[in-house]
C-alpha cells in the first residue's frame, strides 16, 4: 500500500475507493496522471456477500471486487491511501484536501466518489439482517430468493413501485404499506389483482434465525411468515466535507434527499471538482457507478489537458 505524506500537488485526488472511485482512478492512471485515491473503507455494498448483475463479476464478493480494482489502478502508478477526509478548501489553481489527521493534500482536480449510507427505520431485527435477507434491490438480489415469501416494508410513498417490482420474482408478496400512507383505491386494486397482499398495520419487529428473516410482527400483533424482506433506507450522501464550498445541489423527488448537482460528465458547480456514483445518484448500481467513474475520470483528464496547453501557450 502506497501512502502520501508530502504536499505534492497531484493531478487528481479521488475521495472514495470503491466502484466509481477506482474506475475514475484507472482511467486517470492510464492517462499518465499523478493520482491519489483516499478511501475510508466503507463501501455501500459491504453488507452483501456477493454482487449480482455486474457483467463479468456476477457473484463476486464486493471486497474481492475492490481488491482487484485497487491492484489494477496501482499497476498504473495510482497511489492508495486509507484515510478519512475532514474538509476540502478552494486554493485557486488547486483545491486542498485536509485529512482527519491534519494532513493537507493539494490537487489540480478532485473526484468525489464517497457513496451513501442507507439509513434504515429503527425497527428491531431490521438493520442486523441488511444485505443478507433484508434487501433493497431485486435486480441485485431477487434471483437468489426467487419464488420465496417476500415482504416489502414501505419507508416512503416510493415503496409502491418496489412492491410492484418485486412481484416479478415471486408470487408470494406482502406489502406492509403503513409508511407509504393511505393507498389510492386504484393502486391497491392493481396490487391485489397481481396477488399482492396489503397489510396496513405498522411493522414493529423483524423476526429471524441469525441472519435469516423468518417473519415480521405488526402493531396489531399479527405474525407474517417471510423468507426475505425488501425495503429502502433513506440515502444519506457522504459529502459533508464539501460543505464549506457551497456547491450546487439538487433535491431528488419522493424525499430522497439533496445531492450534488453534476453535469453528464460528473462535473459539479466548482471548476475543479467532479463527483460520481451513489454520492450523486442514490439509485446507481455497481455497473452504473463504474461507468460514471470512468466518464468523470476521462473528463478530468480532458480538462487537465486543456489547462496544460493553456500553461504552455502562456509560457511562450
Amino acid at each position: 500500500m502506497n501512502t502520501a505524506d508530502t504536499p505534492t500537488v497531484r493531478d487528481a485526488i479521488i475521495i472514495g475507493g470503491s466502484a466509481a472511485g477506482l474506475s475514475a482512478a484507472l482511467m486517470l492512471g492510464r492517462a499518465r496522471r499523478r493520482v491519489l485515491v483516499i478511501d475510508a473503507g466503507l463501501p455501500r455494498n459491504r453488507f452483501a456477500d456477493h454482487m449480482h448483475g455486474v457483467l463479468g463479476n456476477d457473484g463476486t464478493p464486493p471486497s474481492e471486487f475492490v481488491r482487484t480494482g485497487r491492484a489494477e489502478a496501482a499497476a498504473y502508478g495510482v497511489e492508495l491511501l486509507d484515510a478519512t477526509v475532514a474538509s476540502v478548501t478552494d486554493g485557486g489553481p488547486t483545491v486542498t484536501v485536509t485529512l482527519t489527521d491534519g494532513r493537507e493534500l493539494p490537487t489540480r482536480a478532485l473526484v468525489v466518489a464517497t457513496g451513501i449510507t442507507d439509513e434504515l427505520p429503527a425497527i428491531p431485527g431490521l438493520a442486523e439482517r441488511w444485505g443478507t435477507t433484508v434487501l433493497h434491490c431485486p435486480y441485485c438480489h431477487g434471483w437468489e430468493v426467487r419464488d420465496r415469501r417476500f415482504g416489502v416494508l414501505a419507508t416512503s410513498p416510493m415503496a409502491l413501485h418496489q412492491a410492484k417490482l418485486v412481484r416479478q420474482w415471486s408470487d408470494h408478496v406482502t406489502f406492509f404499506s403503513a409508511a407509504a400512507g393511505e393507498l389510492a383505491p386504484a393502486d391497491e386494486g392493481r396490487l391485489r389483482a397481481r396477488g399482492v397482499t396489503v397489510v396496513t398495520s405498522p411493522v414493529t419487529e423483524v423476526l429471524g434465525d441469525g441472519p435469516q428473516v423468518t417473519g415480521v410482527r405488526t402493531a396489531d400483533g399479527t405474525l407474517t411468515p417471510l423468507d426475505a424482506l425488501f425495503t429502502a433506507g433513506a440515502p444519506r450522501p457522504h459529502d459533508t466535507f464539501l460543505t464549506g464550498l457551497a456547491l450546487a445541489r439538487t433535491d431528488f423527488p419522493a424525499d430522497l434527499g439533496s445531492f450534488l448537482t453534476v453535469d453528464q460528465a460528473g462535473k459539479t458547480s466548482h471548476s475543479r471538482i467532479w463527483a460520481a456514483g451513489n454520492v450523486t445518484n442514490p439509485m446507481a448500481t455497481v455497473p452504473m457507478a463504474v461507468g460514471a467513474g470512468a466518464l468523470a475520470g476521462g473528463a478530468v483528464n480532458g480538462a487537465l489537458v486543456e489547462e496544460d496547453f493553456d500553461a504552455a501557450v502562456g509560457g511562450c
